[in-house]
C-alpha cells in the first residue's frame, strides 16, 4: 500500500484537493462536463449538424396529434367495432381546436400535403414538407420511466434504470463538435456509459439554472463550503504535489484543461448569450412573445428560444428539452390534453420558423442542418375511459423533422 507523504509541501488535504479539483471545474460548475473545445466568442460558429430532442412529458394522445382518425368514419355508436373515439367533439368548448384532422394549406414549392394532423397540432402543421412521422411504435411498456428511458436510448432499460447511453451521448461521442458546451439538456436525463466526459450533457432544471452555471463567479457569491473555498485558492498555483504519479493518470491535465477552459467560457460571457431580458436580446423576446413574461421565462417559449439561441451562436450541437408536461391524463378532459399538447407544439413552431428564416454558415438554413426528433413515453389509449380521459396504451408514434 502507498504510504501517506505528511511533509510541508504536500499535505493529505492538498493531494485530496488536487484528486477533487481534477474534475471541479468540469463538474462541479457545470454538470459534469470537461469541455473538449471552448472557441473564443468571436469565432463561435454552428455546426454543421445540429439536433434536437424534444419531450412531451405524460405519454401523449396521438389521435390529437400525428395518428388522427376521421370522426365521420369513427362514430360513437361504431366504437365496441372499431375501438377508436376520436373525441374532437368534446374540444367544442376551446375555440382553439378544429373537430376534425387538421389539412395543412398547401406550402408553396413544398407540393400538396399527403398527412393530416390532430387538432392539437395546430400551425406546426405548416412544416409537413419536412416531416417524418413514425407511427404505431411498440414500447413494451406502460411505465411511464421505462418508456421515456427506453426511447432516449433506444434500449430497453433494465428493470427501470436506463441501459446505455443516450442518443445525444451518442450523437458527440461519435462526431466530437468543437463547440463549448456540445450538449445540454434541459428537464431531460441523459446517461453516458461509453465515452469521455466531452460528451457528457450540461443538465440544467431551466434557464436561470443555465445562466447561473455559466456565470463567471463574483465576490458577492457566497461559497458553498471550505472545499469550494480551497479548491478556488489553488486556482492558478501550480501542481507539485505527486505532479508525476497524477499527470501519468492523467488527474492533473484534466485539472488543468478544465480549469483553463472553464475559465475561457467564463470570459466570453456566454451566460448573457440566454439572459433574454437583457436590451441585446429584444428581438429574442419579440420573436417568441416573451416581453410579458417574467424573468426567468420558463415557458415553452423561452425554452424553445434557448434552444434556438443554443444552436444558432455555436454554443452547442445537441440540445434535449422538456416542451411539454401535464399529459398523463387519466381523470383529465380532452380539452386539458389538447391544450396542453397545443403549448408545446406552438412553441415548437416558433423554433422551426426560426430555425428556417435563419442562414446557416454552411449554406441553406439552420433546419437545413437541423434534425428535430419529439417523442413521448407512450401513448395514450383510442377509447376515453369513464372519468374523461384515456389510459396508457402501447403504442406511439413520433415526428422527425429537418435533415
Amino acid at each position: 500500500m502507498k504510504k501517506t507523504r505528511q511533509d510541508d509541501t504536500c499535505t493529505p488535504e492538498r493531494r485530496n484537493f488536487l484528486k477533487a479539483g481534477a474534475g471541479f471545474m468540469g463538474s462541479l460548475l457545470l454538470g459534469g462536463i470537461p469541455f473538449r473545445a471552448v472557441a473564443q466568442a468571436t469565432e463561435l460558429a454552428a455546426p454543421d449538424r445540429c439536433f434536437v430532442f424534444v419531450y412531451f412529458s405524460g405519454g401523449w394522445d396521438q389521435l390529437l396529434a400525428f395518428d388522427p382518425r376521421d370522426p365521420d368514419v369513427f362514430t360513437p355508436d361504431r366504437v365496441s367495432e372499431t375501438r377508436i373515439m376520436p373525441g374532437y367533439n368534446l374540444l367544442s368548448t376551446d375555440a382553439r381546436f378544429q373537430q376534425t384532422p387538421i389539412i395543412p394549406k398547401e406550402r408553396a414549392g413544398a407540393g400538396k400535403p399527403t398527412m393530416t394532423f390532430g387538432p392539437a397540432v395546430g400551425a406546426l402543421s405548416d412544416h409537413y414538407d419536412l416531416m417524418t412521422v413514425v407511427r404505431g411504435i411498440n414500447m413494451s411498456t406502460l411505465t411511464h420511466e421505462v418508456g421515456y428511458r427506453y426511447f432516449l436510448t433506444g434500449k430497453m432499460p433494465i428493470g427501470s434504470a436506463a441501459r446505455g447511453s443516450s442518443t445525444a451521448t451518442e450523437i458527440v461521442g461519435q462526431m466530437k463538435p468543437a463547440v463549448p458546451i456540445p450538449s445540454i439538456a434541459q428537464g431531460v436525463e441523459s446517461y453516458n456509459d461509453r465515452y469521455g466526459g466531452y460528451a457528457n450533457a450540461l443538465r440544467v432544471s431551466g434557464l436561470a439554472d443555465l445562466v447561473l452555471t455559466l456565470d463567471p463567479p463574483s465576490a458577492a457569491r457566497t461559497l458553498d463550503s471550505e472545499i469550494e473555498k480551497q479548491l478556488l485558492g489553488l486556482n492558478g498555483m501550480p501542481i507539485t504535489c505527486e505532479e508525476q504519479a497524477l499527470t501519468a493518470r492523467g488527474v492533473g491535465t484534466t485539472y488543468e484543461n478544465s480549469r483553463d477552459q472553464m475559465q475561457a467560457v467564463m470570459a466570453n460571457k456566454l451566460s448573457d448569450t440566454f439572459r433574454f431580458q437583457l436590451a441585446a436580446n429584444q428581438e429574442v423576446r419579440d420573436f417568441y412573445g416573451l416581453n410579458n413574461q417574467g424573468y426567468p421565462y420558463n415557458s415553452a417559449n423561452g425554452r424553445a428560444a434557448m434552444v434556438a439561441t443554443a444552436l444558432k451562436k455555436g454554443i452547442s450541437q445537441c440540445v434535449s428539452i422538456n416542451l411539454a408536461g401535464g399529459l398523463d391524463t387519466h381523470f383529465g378532459t380532452q380539452v386539458t390534453q389538447a391544450g396542453n399538447q397545443r403549448g408545446g407544439f406552438d412553441a415548437l413552431n416558433l423554433l422551426v420558423n426560426d430555425l428556417r428564416r435563419t442562414p446557416h454558415r454552411s449554406g441553406g438554413n439552420f433546419m437545413d442542418h437541423t434534425t428535430i426528433l419529439v417523442f413521448s413515453e407512450f401513448a395514450r389509449t383510442p377509447t376515453i375511459n369513464a372519468t374523461g380521459g384515456r389510459d396508457h396504451h402501447l403504442s406511439n408514434s413520433c415526428l422527425l423533422m429537418g435533415a
